[in-house]
């Protein structure tokens, strides 16, 4: 473990620059009052005062490799030290090796990459692509869904955090989500929504196919529930897509590198979409990156075509040889292996804590991501939180966070879901130690159930 130096005077610095000099994302700039975090390791981080927190939320979902990898961290200054910057008109020993590696572990027939500094960026190039190769303009996405803060990710994004941005860019049509335990449609056997073709077919027949370019889709939603699809609608809906001649677009900026247990999310319902968008654990964040990678048919037709878009440090060499590091580093540890397993022991002890606390709803998740939804009643199912609740509605919630930080943990929670996203590396003991404090802290939600 890294030495803990305390350095109270540098940490109340710290904080009140960020206050003072620092706009602030998503959140309200005069009551936002951030941790001052001076180092991490594995799977803490801890502040100026010596204070560890267990990370059970991987920051963003994006920490999967852990704190202070060696091998990330080595490959970076390596890299540095040989070639620091270049531009993406260049080819690079770490770009071209990632494109090489990304068509490895990638599944079916995705072959080719455009390099962006995260998510937002490598969908907003997938909808650009989709309406080249299609010739169509409209984009079908998902209410609950979270694609970027960029001008055409928030526009494609479902949930509120799209309002302050509307009106956004045209020709994008919205479809409703397999959410079970909430369903839109009230769930009948069969369901036209959560079956996923029926839903789809029509809103394509209102929308007119011939219109369509793609359908995208978070893999499994991540901040907006952590939702999986039931079985069989990923592939219902990459048929209906075929069928038309509309391409499929996964976002996994979230779901992929293993946070499913599974190197990508797509691969535990074995379909395979003409576009994957990649970032988070593609490097965990230890320099910005992200990709859009694309099937093979689409990389034929590009290559004798003008790539109309690019950013200035796409393929960072730093960026890309942290993601080959990381990469890696996933196949010599065993670390998609290690998120499965623990995955398998989330599924029964997370019923378990369920079982305790009246105040969860619901439990869904694989891998190392899982969603706990709490509600006032298991018989109403009335969310504990209501959707997007700010203020004083939000306090139920917000009163658990805070103390599990207090307690040394940190939870990440939207609404009335608490999300479990701990680093892919996490140990058993550590997974226990947060599951003991998520288990103390649950008893402030029982307090508001009816």
């Amino acid at each position: 473990m890294a030495t803990i130096e305390t350095n109270h005077e540098l940490g109340e610095q710290v904080r009140a620059d960020a206050k003072e000099f620092v706009l602030h994302s998503w959140s309200v700039q005069d009551v936002i009052d951030p941790i001052p975090v001076a180092g991490a390791e594995g799977r803490y981080f801890w502040d100026y005062d010596g204070k560890r927190y267990l990370d059970f939320a991987s920051q963003l979902v994006n920490v999967s490799i852990g704190y202070g990898h060696p091998k990330l961290i080595a490959a970076i200054k390596e890299q540095a030290e040989r070639l620091c910057t270049i531009g993406p008109p260049m080819a690079t020993e770490p770009r071209s090796q990632l494109g090489r590696l990304l068509a490895e572990v990638t599944p079916g027939d995705l072959k080719m990459s455009f390099f962006t500094n995260g998510g937002a960026e490598a969908n907003e190039n997938a909808i650009k692509l989709a309406r080249w190769y299609t010739g169509r303009h409209k984009i079908v996405a998902r209410y609950r869904s979270y694609h970027g803060a960029t001008a055409g990710a928030i526009t494609l994004t479902g949930d509120p955090r799209r309002w302050h941005a509307e009106p956004g860019l045209p020709g994008v049509v919205r479809m409703l989500d397999p959410y079970t335990y909430r369903c839109p449609a009230g769930h009948p056997d069969p369901c036209p929504v959560c079956t996923g073709a029926p839903h789809l077919e029509e809103i394509l027949q209102y929308e007119g196919p011939h219109t369509v370019a793609a359908v995208i889709l978070e893999t499994v939603t991540g901040t907006n529930g952590v939702i999986p699809p039931p079985d069989g609608y990923l592939r219902s809906i990459r048929e209906t897509c075929d069928r038309y001649g509309i391409l499929l677009i996964l976002d996994e900026v979230m779901a992929g590198f293993g946070r499913t247990g599974r190197w990508f999310a797509c691969d535990n319902w074995d379909v395979v979409p003409d576009i994957l968008t990649l970032a988070k654990g593609i490097n965990s964040g230890y320099v910005p990156l992200g990709a859009m990678t694309v099937s093979e048919p689409i990389s034929e037709w590009i290559r004798d075509k003008f790539l109309a878009g690019g950013l200035t440090y796409s393929g960072h060499p730093l960026a890309c040889a942290s993601a080959v590091a990381s990469i890696e580093a996933f196949r010599e540890e065993g670390i998609v292996e290690n998120a499965a397993e623990h995955g398998e022991y989330l599924a029964t002890a997370l019923p378990a804590l369920a079982a305790k606390h009246p105040s969860i709803g619901d439990v869904r998740g694989l891998g190392l991501f899982w969603g706990l939804e709490l509600v006032k009643s298991r018989e109403t199912r009335e969310p504990l939180v209501p959707f997007n609740a700010g203020g004083e509605a939000a306090v139920p919630v917000a009163r658990m966070a805070k103390t599990a930080l207090e307690k040394g943990l940190y939870l990440m929670t939207h609404w009335n879901v608490v999300m479990i996203c701990p680093p892919l590396t996490i140990t058993r003991e550590e997974l226990d130690e947060g599951l003991a404090t998520l288990d103390a802290v649950l008893s402030i939600a029982d307090e508001y159930i009816d």
